[in-house]
Order: C-alpha cells, then structure tokens, then sequence
C-alpha cells in the first residue's frame, strides 16, 4: 500500500518490481555469498532461526509476505554472516560434540557492512581490496569490528550470536564467562532472564543506567559526567584492543575504516584511537576528522597506517548483489 500509495507511492503497481533483495541474519555455515531464493534456502533460514531467534523468523516473514504479494519476482537473500565465512580460526574451545551436534561456533555479523566498508576503503585510497591489509569498525547500537586481510575477512569480533565483542548500546560484549552462572544463582535469574539482561539491559545502558544513546554519552562526558566519561574510556580501550591484535593476526595493518551511527560521527573517539596507535604510523588530519558522516580519509599526509570515515551501504550492496543474481539467472 505505501509503495503505490497515490500520493507518497514510488511506483503504480507491485508489477514494476523486477526483483527483491532481503537483509538475513544467519546463513549458518551454509552460505558465504548472496543467493536466489528457493525452497531449498527457505528451509536452511529456517534452520538456522535457533541461532537467531530474534531476526531470522522476521526476515522469514518479510520473505513469505512478498512472496504472496509478488508471485514468482525473484528474490534475494543476502546473509549477514556470509562474509564471515572465510575464518580459519572460528571455533570455540569447548567440547567438539556441541559444534556437531548445535552449530556452536563463531560466525561473525554485520558482514554486509564490513564488506561494504573494505570495497570503499580500497576504492578511496586507489587500491583494489587484495591489496590491503584493512581493520573495519561498524560502531553503532550494534558493534562489530572485522580483521580483513587482502579482501577476506581473517576474524571478527562477533561470534555464535551479536552479544560477543565490543560493548554496545544494550549488549555487554564478551565477558568473563563465569559471570553469567554467578549472577543466575545470586539473583536467581532463568536462562531467559539472563540473556535479557545481557542482551538488553547491559552495555551502554547497563553501565550509564541512563541510556544507550551514544550521543547522550558523549555530551555528557564533555559535561564532566564521570560515568560517562568511563563509558567512553571502556569503549575506546576495547576498540584499540582490537585493532591492535587484528593488525598482529594479519601480520601488519594499512588503514582503519569507521563506520555506523558512533564511527563516522563522532571525531573524540577517532582521535583517542588514533593516538594509541601512533606506533603503528597512526595520524589523523584534526581539521578533517571535525567532518561527521562524510566519506573521507582524515589521516595526515605523513601516515604510514591510514585512518578513514565511510558512512557504511548495506542497501546498495543488497541491491547490487541482487541485481547482478537476477540478472545472471535471466541470462
């Protein structure tokens, strides 16, 4: 109705739609690249809606419901953990038995973002993706930052589900696994309540008890608001942290791209970052690094590792995987 709506419609009718591209969670181990939908990919989403109960049912639905909308338009599924897949080292130290018999492993998300940042990275700095050595940072409600080493990505921070890694608008990132039976036994808390706690109630908003806004945080912390303050430096310290053993797993690092609502919009952090990594050849332009949401390498012409803002696409690279499935098939 809102697409051909006659006053705020884009089109006249649904006919005009050649093809659907759809944004899915978790592809499992079985896709590390877009692709046509079929009963047979149906069936392997479904499969995987225990590995992400809070997306894949919903992506389902939006799946099924164009389905009966548009009849036979192609239709496209592009997964975010796809891009993940080229991980050697993806498992977790527990017992084997739990990944044959669960799936239990690392797959990583965000994949279609982090794939968006490395393409325009290289592009912005006149390199072709083979030829660098990148660390992404998608830094927004959600959080992930990827290790991608000539074009594939080595590691994430992500792992089975989004709760692991940085700290985020609700989401505590990794912690010491022994917290969460402790915290279950002196608060008496089920397994649901747990993982609400930790996936919703924790992070930005966990520690500020406040907010998850990272906006708020940062005028607060200009403000002399201690908390805050702290929340910055934690955020700050992990994400250097990360970027620092990305660049020692890939042997070397050439530039540091950051992207999503906190990466490209807030300059404070991009020079806290930058200056711990003044060893690696880190060093920023701070006229340039004022710009917010603007594509652009803020590094100073003398560094050696580049820092770069890219406001993140997930949907043109939806639409382009898309089109160029669709137009293969129909060749």
């Amino acid at each position: 109705k809102a697409l051909t709506d006659e006053k705020l419609g884009v089109i006249k009718s649904m006919s005009e739609i050649n093809a659907v591209g759809h944004r899915v969670l978790h592809g499992g181990e079985k896709f590390s690249s877009s692709v046509i939908i079929n009963e047979d990919v149906i069936r392997a989403i479904e499969e995987c809606c225990e590995l992400g109960p809070l997306h894949n049912p919903h992506n389902l639905t939006g799946i099924h419901a164009c389905e009966e909308i548009m009849g036979d338009i192609p239709q496209v599924a592009v997964f975010d953990t796809g891009f993940h897949q080229t991980m050697p080292d993806y498992m977790y130290a527990l017992p084997y038995e739990y990944y044959e018999k669960y799936g239990i492993r690392r797959y990583g998300f965000h994949g279609t973002s982090h794939r968006y940042i490395t393409l325009r990275t290289a592009a912005v700095l006149g390199k072709k993706p083979e030829e660098l050595k990148i660390v992404t940072c998608h830094l927004g409600n959600g959080s992930s930052v990827a290790a991608v080493d000539h074009g594939k990505c080595l590691d994430t921070s992500m792992g089975l589900t989004p709760l692991e890694g940085i700290i985020m608008g609700t989401r505590c990132g990794s912690i010491d696994p022994a917290i969460i039976p402790l915290l279950m036994e002196k608060e008496h808390l089920s397994p649901k309540e747990i993982d609400t706690i930790m996936n919703k109630k924790s992070g930005i908003l966990g520690v500020s008890q406040t907010t998850s806004d990272n906006r708020d945080i940062e005028n607060g912390a200009k403000a002399g608001n201690k908390r805050y303050q702290l929340i910055e430096s934690m955020l700050c310290h992990q994400l250097t942290k990360l970027i620092g053993g990305y660049a020692a797993a890939m042997g070397g690092v050439d530039a540091v791209a950051f992207a999503g609502g906190i990466g490209e919009n807030n300059p404070h952090y991009r020079t806290r970052v930058a200056d711990k990594l003044a060893f690696l050849g880190c060093k920023i332009d701070e006229e340039k690094n004022k710009l917010r949401g603007e594509e652009l390498d803020i590094s100073a012409p003398d560094a050696k590792l580049r820092m770069l803002v890219i406001p993140t696409n997930e949907e043109l690279m939806i639409a382009k995987d898309t089109y160029e499935l669709v137009t293969a098939m129909n060749k």
